[in-house]
Formats: structure tokens, sequence, C-alpha cells
């Protein structure tokens, strides 16, 4: 008989402790600052109406750098050191399942919502020009990880939905309004990309919670 084959895999016993799971939520405006006393949660931020509505299919974050390797005569490949960094192109996106007045007009980017003129509808608008107001301070993701009370929290800042309204209706199905956040630099901040992820820290002895349960309030996942 052959000698027994090794099985190799990157699954340990802490691979429980470090799962995405599920869809999450996604809020606008969610505020969240490093040490504060009265950043949201998940609860007072729908409390709030911060919540950008339940989405159908998930949803995306991406942050990716566009690189350029600097070509200097003589060298044949790639040099270490010579890679500059060019540009960072970061979203958050989500399919909308709730059609609102509001999940419209964040749709659209540039658009008004009159609420007094009918008395039996809000009437919704697109503007000629995209103002600095209709920029979301942040499109925030808040989602479970397996190991820890403390949701997993995605910022994209200065977010704006640049892919319009694509409403789309059929039978035997509900209609859904896909939305693609694009985070943006801001003139007194050119060296910040514009994103953050905020990654629980595992407490030592255990998991969050083990020694005393609840999450502390007014932590993130409270």
């Amino acid at each position: 008989m052959g000698k027994k084959k090794r099985s190799y895999s990157g699954y340990t016993k802490k691979t429980v402790e470090n799962l995405l799971l599920d869809a999450g939520a996604f809020f606008k405006n969610f505020t969240y600052e490093e040490g504060g006393t009265s950043n949201d949660t998940f609860d007072s931020a729908v409390k709030a109406g911060k919540l950008i509505g339940a989405t159908k299919g998930g949803g995306e974050f991406s942050a990716v750098a566009t690189i350029r390797q600097i070509e200097v005569d003589g060298v044949k490949g790639r040099a270490k050191g010579l890679e500059t960094l060019d540009f960072w192109d970061v979203y958050l996106k989500a399919t909308v399942l709730e059609t609102t007045a509001e999940s419209i007009r964040t749709a659209l980017g540039a658009a008004t919502v009159d609420t007094e003129s009918d008395e039996r509808y809000d009437v919704i608008t697109g503007n000629s020009a995209i103002d600095l107001e209709d920029y979301l301070d942040n499109v925030t993701w808040v989602g479970t990880l397996s190991g820890s009370n403390e949701p997993v929290i995605i910022q994209v800042f200065n977010g704006l939905n640049t892919e319009g309204l694509k409403l789309t209706v059929q039978d035997k199905n509900e209609a859904t309004i896909p939305m693609t956040f694009y985070g943006h630099y801001t003139d007194d901040d050119l060296d910040s990309p514009p994103f953050k992820v905020l990654y629980p820290k595992k407490p030592q002895g255990g998991q969050a919670g083990e020694d005393g349960g609840e999450t502390t309030e007014g932590g993130a996942g409270a």
C-alpha cells in the first residue's frame, strides 16, 4: 500500500472566528469616530432613519489602487520600490429592495424631493448640477463577524451614486434599485483615501462578550 497522503489546508480552529456572515446592512451618514462617545450603533442608526433600506443579493465593497511601475532603462522587469500609486477607486455597492422617495432620490444622486406642493405625493425631480450637499458624508456597511459581538464596519466617505436610477419591474418579482456609491477626496484632505475598515479587536482570553456577555453601551454593536 502506498504511504498515506497528508492533507494541507488553511483551515484551523480559529477559522470559525473569522468569517463574515450574511449580507449585513447599509447606512448613510453613520457616525463613528475612534474613541468617540457619541458613536452610532446599529440600533441608534436605524432609529435615526440612517438605514438605506433592505437589500437583495447582498452588496460589494471595493478599494482598488491603480499602481504604476516606473520603467527604467536596463531594468528588465518589476523593480522593488519603483511602484507609484496613481489612483484609488473606492465604492460600496448594494441592491436596495425598498422603493421609497428617499431611496429614489439617493439613487438619482442629483435630485430634490418636494414634500409640500402636493397633498398626495412627494414629488421627486432631477437637478441639472451636482451640489456638494448631494454627497453623503459616508455610506457604511455593518456586518456580522462570527467570532465577535462587535460588527465589522466599512465606511466609504463622501459617497455619491453616479450610476443613476435604474428601476426594473416585472411580474412575480420585486423592483430593486442598484446603487454604487463612489468615495471622493475632499480639498482639505488629499492624503487619505476615502474609506475606512473598522475590524473588531480580539479580547484577551476569549471571544468578545465571553467575560461580560453584552457589549458596552454606545459600542457599534449595541
